[in-house]
């Protein structure tokens, strides 16, 4: 069974092993569980990464706390993020010569921050503090990153969500340090380092 009846899954590797068991690979024709999962404990981690993916880009329109851009593309339509992962999909084969889904699996293995800082009171007073992330928020951050960034390179240009999300991902693929979900993690590491 082929994702979207065109790519194969079963040769896909993650080469992180801190993120082999939250990558979910499992073959699929369509990436839909319609929520079925969402009471159990850690459903995302049985969800696909192309379904995560696009659970993310329904909710790209936040820029920190505040919504930005919320209508349009972000109006939580399944058949809209269907259609542009497809169009972004393809984009990548046929710039890469390489299987799509592989492309993703490497993104999201280098967006995800291994540490990051959070913020400790003592008696009143703030403290950053270093921590470790959990892998299954290291993809979570790394999904909203790549998924963020495309929204933003496409609003307002004549670039197409597609394209923008197919770009994305062939930088931070490549580690690129021009990809905006790559700063974003180097910059959460420098900053952990910063307050150990």
């Amino acid at each position: 069974m082929k994702l979207f009846n065109k790519y194969d899954t079963s040769g896909v590797t993650v080469s992180d092993p801190g993120l082999q068991k939250y990558i979910n690979l499992k073959p699929i024709l369509l990436p839909k569980s319609q929520g079925r999962n969402e009471t159990k404990k850690f459903w995302k981690s049985k969800a696909h990464i192309v379904e995560r993916l696009m659970l993310k880009m329904s909710v790209t329109g936040h820029k920190g706390k505040k919504h930005w851009r919320t209508s349009g593309r972000n109006t939580g339509k399944y058949t809209i993020q269907h259609k542009n992962v497809t169009s972004a999909f393809k984009i990548i084969e046929d710039k890469t010569k390489q299987n799509p889904v592989q492309i993703l699996v490497n993104a999201v293995e280098k967006a995800s921050p291994c540490a990051e800082v959070i913020s400790l009171e003592y008696g009143g007073i703030k403290h950053p503090k270093a921590v470790d992330v959990a892998p299954q928020r290291r993809v979570d951050l790394s999904l909203r990153w790549i998924a963020g960034s495309a929204y933003q390179a496409s609003a307002g240009s004549k670039t197409t969500y597609a394209q923008a999300l197919a770009n994305i991902l062939i930088q931070t693929a490549n580690n690129d340090a021009k990809s905006p979900a790559v700063s974003k993690k180097n910059e959460t590491e420098r900053q952990a380092i910063a307050s150990r």
